[in-house]
This record gives structure tokens, sequence and C-alpha cells, in this order.
């Protein structure tokens, strides 16, 4: 465990680490392309992306077209088709049902920190019961900043009223392991989430490291 204090709460990133979200994300953005007369992209190529939201995708999809086109209306384009499908694929990770069931067994403090704004954050957790159940929710638009930057997570830390060191943040995206750094918490990265080829996870500051959701119970106090 490294020499690691279990945690007092436990904060999550949302897309890639709770809730897979791709395909719905990849559908909407083959929508758009459809309408712009370009190809659509494949599940292999837009999962990676994913975690990287509406400008991963869109980078993605239009490639260098996209500094010649108006990319705030286009972004506002790409949330509108998202939003209209945004409970069509999307699912809970495998493990998640018995890692939430695990934390609120323990009494263990939880919740979602992520760059998703409220309008699709909100309806996404209404949809599932089990992440309906937690006790702060901080979305990309509730502060003027969003991870990397720290105001988030340190937010959360206020509401859950928990010292930042006996939080645990859990992504998987290098942001999240950068904005947990920053406010004092204890970062984990989420192996099975959305992890670009290019990038290089090894290399990023993380604390532990979890190739499955309900690993992080094996971490928890008996």
């Amino acid at each position: 465990m490294n020499n690691l204090s279990s945690p007092r709460a436990i904060l999550f990133d949302l897309d890639g680490t709770l809730l897979d979200t791709a395909r719905d994300m990849g559908n909407a953005l083959n929508l758009m392309l459809k309408q712009h007369d370009l190809p659509p992209r494949h599940y292999s190529e837009y999962r990676p992306i994913a975690s990287h939201g509406a400008k991963g995708m869109l980078s993605l999809g239009f490639g260098e077209r996209l500094e010649s086109l108006n990319y705030d209306q286009l972004r506002t384009d790409f949330l509108r088709y998202y939003a209209r499908q945004l409970q069509q694929h999307t699912c809970l990770f495998d493990g998640v049902a018995l890692l939430i069931a695990g934390l609120e067994e323990a009494g263990l403090p939880w919740g979602i920190v992520t760059n998703k704004p409220g309008h699709l954050t909100i309806p996404l957790l209404q949809h599932f019961p089990e992440l309906s159940q937690a006790d702060v929710v901080i979305s990309g638009d509730t502060l003027p900043q969003r991870k990397p930057h720290p105001a988030q997570l340190l937010l959360a830390q206020k509401e859950l009223a928990v010292d930042p060191g006996c939080i645990w943040y859990i992504g998987d995206a290098e942001r999240d392991m950068q904005a947990a750094r920053a406010a004092s918490m204890v970062p984990v990265l989420a192996e099975y989430g959305y992890i670009c080829p290019s990038e290089y996870p090894h290399q990023w500051d993380t604390a532990l490291r979890i190739s499955r959701p309900d690993q992080l119970l094996e971490y928890l106090s008996s």
C-alpha cells in the first residue's frame, strides 16, 4: 500500500472513473461529423479521448479543420447532441456498484468532482441510484476554475469537513492527479479508464494505481 494511511473520505472523477460514457459521447461526435460531411470515428478511436470531454472529441473528429471553424459554436452543438442521448449506452464500470456499497457500509464519506457541466452531470447521477448517494457533487461549472486547478477539490473537501491529506481522489487523467496533488490529497489513478496511447501514465505523480474500481476496497480500514 506504499505506506498510505487509510482514507477518511474519497472523491471520484466521473467519466472514465465511475461511468463509462464513451459510446454516448462518440455517437454525439459522429452525428456532428455527419452534418459536416466528415467520416465517423470508431469506438477504438474515441474511447481513449473521452476523458478529455468536448475539446478532445472535437479535436479528434475535426482535426486541423478545427482551427478554421467556430470552436465555441461547435462545442455548443456537441453538448446539445450529447445531452439528447446522455443515457443511451452509458453504464457503471464493472465493480463500481460493489465499491459504492462498500463505502456506504464502511460509513466512508464520498463524492464526485468532475469537469463535466452540471446540466449533464446531475441527470446522469439521477439515472444511477448508486451515484445519487454521493455526499458532495462538484461539476465543471460550479466554480470558475476547473481541474487541474485544485479549487473544485478544495470545495468538496470543505463540504466534507475532512482534512485534505486524508482524502483520496480517484481519476483517469493526468489533470486529476495534478489537481489532487495541488489540493494536498492522495492521487489514485484509475488505469481502467480513458487513457490515450500517446500519454505516459507511468510518469504521472500518483500515490496508487488501481486496475478495477472495487480494488479500492482492499485499502479501506476493516
